[in-house]
């Protein structure tokens, strides 16, 4: 790339208000995302992702689609980058504005989907786009993925369970699923979720649910997976207060197919 196309994109990444993710667009050029380049990297870590290569790949929430673009990286045959929440809004470079703000709302110009376009652009990516809400569109219009990714969405739902049988009805093979969760020390064996009613997780009022991982294993398989793999579970501290709540993170593969006998 030569140094005037170099500052142009350089220019042209400055001009959105709002990245997310931190991708790597041209060699040293680099979205300035709220997720750091070393976050994402253990993020991946964390989630082990399955084979990809000639696989069809489904990102829902996709943002600035850094794992999207991952995932084409790796050799997936088809890639989707699926979202509507965060694409509508009006981000701003203090991050993402209350729901509750009419002002925020742009689905009509989807400002919030300039991140996305941009690095697709710089990439020369091929991954597919789809705006629509998952919990509204028809699975059917959708279609069906080998693999898809459900990462840092599940605790933004109303309606968890729900979520996971649409997930269920889109995946042929396996659903990656990142979550906000909790662990209450001495009640592992029991399957919790804390509701969150106004602001309670992070002072953000779209986050709702939290589970613990014997609930959300159990919602794996209410919602139509056979089985489910703990990917990165919570680690267990001296720290931790017995019998509170106390908040982590879980990575789970949500698979449709029982284990292979032998």
């Amino acid at each position: 790339m030569s140094e005037t196309t170099t500052e142009t994109l350089r220019e042209r990444i400055a001009s959105v208000p709002f990245w997310f993710h931190s991708i790597e667009l041209a060699p040293g050029v680099v979205t300035p995302g709220a997720k750091t380049e070393q976050e994402l990297a253990r993020q991946l870590e964390l989630l082990d992702l399955p084979e990809i290569a000639g696989k069809s790949v489904l990102d829902i929430g996709a943002w600035d689609g850094f794992f999207s673009f991952e995932a084409e990286r790796r050799g997936a045959s088809r890639v989707v980058a699926l979202d509507h929440f965060v694409w509508s809004l009006q981000l701003e470079p203090g991050g993402v504005p209350s729901p509750n703000d009419p002002g925020a709302w742009q689905p009509s110009t989807l400002p919030g989907k300039r991140g996305f376009d941009l690095a697709r652009e710089a990439l020369r990516s091929e991954v597919e786009e789809l705006v629509t809400d998952f919990m509204t569109a028809d699975p059917g219009d959708i279609g069906t993925f080998d693999v898809v990714f459900y990462l840092g969405v599940l605790y933004h739902i109303k309606d968890p369970l729900g979520a996971l049988t649409r997930l269920a009805q889109v995946t042929r093979e396996v659903a990656v699923i990142e979550t906000q969760a909790i662990v209450v020390p001495g009640f592992d064996h029991l399957a919790l979720c804390e509701f969150y009613e106004t602001s309670g997780l992070k002072n953000d009022p779209t986050n709702w649910w939290a589970p613990n991982l014997s609930a959300l294993e159990s919602l794996c398989r209410a919602a139509g997976f056979a089985r489910v793999e703990t990917k990165s579970g919570p680690r267990l501290s001296l720290r931790y207060t017995p019998w509170r709540a106390h908040r982590t993170r879980i990575v789970v593969h949500a698979h449709k197919a029982p284990p292979e006998r032998g």
